[in-house]
C-alpha cells in the first residue's frame, strides 16, 4: 500500500522590505544634501572659530566644544560653491567620524528623512571636474532630489588634512 499523497502548499518567499536609513538633510545654495544621521552628534549655531595658520581656506579654524578641540570645515568652500555671507540659518553640524569630532558649516539644516533603499539611486558618472567620490547616491523624496554624501569618506579624505597618512587623527 502506498502512503497517501499529501498536498503541499508551495512556500513563497516572504517579501522582505529593504532597510531604510535616516538622513539629516541640509542646504548648500539651492542644492539639498543628506548625510547618515548616525554620524551627527549635534547641530550648533555658527560661531567664529579660531583660525589656524596655513590651513586650507575651507578649514575655517577650530572651536572648543566642551573641552574638545573641533576643526570646522566649510562645505560650501570645500565643494567650490559660490561664497555667501553667513546668516542666522548658517549652522555647524558636529559629526563623529570614526571617533574624530569634526564640524561642517552648512547654509541651513532642513530635516531628518527616512529613505527606503529603493528611493536611493546610484550617483551618475560625472565629468572629472566634479569629484563624485563622496556621493553615495541620489535620494528621491517626492519632487525633492537629495545628494547623499559619504560624510566619513569626505571628512577623512587626505585633501582635508584632518588625518595623517596612516589614518590617525
Amino acid at each position: 500500500m502506498q502512503p497517501p499523497v499529501q498536498e503541499s502548499t508551495p512556500v513563497l518567499p516572504q517579501a522582505t522590505a529593504l532597510p531604510s536609513r535616516e538622513y539629516l538633510t541640509f542646504r548648500l545654495g539651492r542644492e539639498e544634501y543628506g548625510i547618515d544621521i548616525l554620524r551627527v552628534q549635534e547641530i550648533r549655531g555658527y560661531e567664529d572659530p579660531t583660525r589656524i595658520a596655513n590651513a586650507p581656506a575651507f578649514i575655517k579654524g577650530v572651536v572648543n566644544l566642551r573641552g574638545v578641540i573641533v576643526p570646522v570645515v566649510d562645505l560650501r568652500m570645500r565643494f567650490g560653491c559660490e561664497q555667501v555671507e553667513y546668516n542666522d540659518f548658517t549652522v555647524v553640524i558636529v559629526l563623529n567620524v570614526r571617533g574624530r569630532v569634526v564640524g561642517a558649516v552648512v547654509d541651513a539644516v532642513s530635516d531628518v528623512l527616512e529613505l527606503p533603499a529603493e528611493a536611493v539611486r546610484p550617483a551618475p558618472e560625472l565629468s572629472a571636474a566634479i569629484d563624485a567620490t563622496f556621493i553615495t547616491g541620489l535620494g528621491q523624496v517626492g519632487e525633492r532630489m537629495l545628494i547623499l554624501l559619504d560624510i566619513e569618506r569626505l571628512m577623512l579624505s587626505p585633501s582635508l588634512g584632518l588625518v595623517t597618512a596612516d589614518g590617525s587623527a
